[in-house]
């Protein structure tokens, strides 16, 4: 299965061109190119720090973090749990409306 979109990180250069940190899992043709800055925290940062700190445990745990297919087919999968459920909560909410007023899905 071809991937419809990418999304990698990358750095302008001085002189604006951009270069990308990985190479692109796309077929040629034509592309849309949205660039969003990313803030730069100093490497003192404490946040920074922990962050790093954090990360490096697990990569010594062997972690391998999900791939975005994972995750948007994770995402995709509760969206979907989520819109049944509401599903039966409208359709029980309608069974009890019509089961308690008399004008509710009666015959027109």
């Amino acid at each position: 299965m071809v991937r419809s979109e990418a999304v990698v990180r990358g750095t302008i250069q001085p002189d604006g061109t951009l270069h990308l940190d990985e190479r692109l899992d796309l077929p040629p043709g034509p592309v849309q190119v949205i660039v969003t800055p990313l803030p730069c925290l100093p490497e003192n940062d404490p946040f920074w720090q922990r962050m790093q700190a954090i990360w490096a445990g697990q990569r010594h745990r062997g972690h391998v973090p999900r791939s975005v297919e994972e995750v948007e087919y994770e995402r995709r999968k509760v969206g979907e749990e989520w819109e049944e459920r509401l599903d039966q909560l409208e359709k029980s909410q309608g069974r009890a409306a019509s089961t308690s007023d008399p004008t509710v899905g009666g015959p027109e």
